[in-house]
């Protein structure tokens, strides 16, 4: 049975917001401490830091809401590869949950604490999520490609010496699917003569050109994800999630060798395009026929140590909470325990709203197939 939200994210904000700036001010400490001595050492326990926050996340997808995920995927990439190997990943951009769904694979993987994405800029100033993954070395954008790609040079310049295997996760269609937008990158397919999309849009590859580039010679694979919802569901989504309402996602995994790509910046852009092409036509097949992929599922489990964490971080957080209380005045209790409700409703609110586009979304002005390497 659905719950209001607002009862589930004010405890669980609190939590998040106060296990957060603890593993904050840790990381910080480290920061300056130990990462100019042993770069290695401190990505290595920022890991495991990042990994006990973002575990508190992953536990409202697994154990609250009990959200399913299907992977579908060849045994060799499952069972051999994935989690051993450092992977540039590009997928669809369909529910407000995609980067969630990351998450999720990247933690039953391994690589929850080395997946790294490319995020607008904004969000590196966002309390406890946005400095946990700026120290975790998350790249960070102005959509301003005369100052963007000096950044992703140096970026994965840093990335290059990453000590364990590395994520790096790109949404290359720049924003999320709606059917106003789906609308407009139909119209621009038309004037350029390029294949019409129905359930994707089309790729904007400046961005992913520029990773493999960047890249190639440390990260060897890509990882090509297609992200579905069963038709029988309403899409998934932040609200819903905290609700503890259940669904399933769909995910299909293809996996191409680095070496497979075009040396040219032309090929590698027209690569990109092409397994969109091919990504769309899988997700047409799905919407008349029902069947979504020829490759073997895989069960991905639900692992106990979200569930492990969250009540750990409960043991922690409870006993400060309580002595922070016991220990100021009433006026400055009130004042502060005032602060934290504020600072847990912006940031939650920020996070809410990021991930849920308004039903009437509409393409943004100008040229609707602008170059822009993030997610509007």
């Amino acid at each position: 049975m659905a719950i209001p939200a607002a009862l589930v994210v004010l405890p669980v904000g609190i939590l998040f917001i106060c296990s957060g700036l603890l593993v904050n001010l840790t990381q910080a400490i480290l920061f300056v401490l130990v990462r100019p001595l042993a770069k290695n050492w401190y990505r290595i326990i920022n890991k495991l830091l990042v990994e006990s926050l973002w575990l508190e996340v992953v536990w409202l997808f697994d154990w609250w809401a009990g959200i399913k995920v299907e992977l579908h995927t060849d045994s060799e990439t499952y069972n051999q590869l994935m989690g051993k190997e450092n992977a540039l990943l590009i997928c669809n951009h369909r529910s407000d949950i995609d980067w969630l769904v990351g998450w999720v694979l990247a933690q039953r993987t391994g690589c929850l604490g080395s997946t790294v994405a490319m995020l607008k800029r904004e969000l590196k100033y966002l309390p406890v999520i946005g400095w946990s993954m700026w120290f975790n070395d998350y790249v960070f954008l102005e959509r301003r490609w005369d100052k963007d790609e000096a950044t992703l040079k140096s970026s994965f310049e840093q990335l290059e010496d990453f000590p364990m295997p590395l994520w790096l996760a790109l949404f290359v269609e720049g924003t999320r699917f709606t059917e106003s937008k789906l609308l407009s990158a139909q119209e621009f397919a038309v004037s350029k003569g390029l294949p019409i999309p129905r359930n994707v849009l089309v790729p904007r590859t400046k961005g992913f050109v520029s990773a493999v580039a960047g890249t190639r010679t440390f990260i060897e694979a890509i990882y090509d994800f297609t992200f579905a919802i069963p038709k029988s569901q309403p899409s998934p989504t932040l609200s819903r999630m905290f609700q503890g309402i259940s669904g399933s996602v769909k995910v299909e995994l293809r996996r191409h060798s680095m070496e497979e790509l075009p040396e040219t910046a032309d090929g590698i852009a027209q690569w990109c395009k092409d397994q969109f092409v091919s990504k769309d036509a899988a997700l047409e097949r799905y919407r008349t026929t029902g069947i979504f992929s020829e490759q073997e599922m895989h069960d991905i489990g639900r692992p106990k140590i979200s569930l492990v964490v969250v009540i750990c971080w409960c043991c922690v957080v409870g006993p400060l909470m309580a002595m922070a209380g016991f220990f100021l005045t009433s006026r400055e209790g009130i004042l502060v325990a005032a602060l934290l409700l504020v600072l847990v409703t912006i940031v939650m609110e920020i996070l809410i709203s990021s991930s849920s586009p308004p039903d009437n979304s509409k393409p943004p002005p100008g040229d609707p197939m602008k170059e822009t390497l993030l997610p509007r």
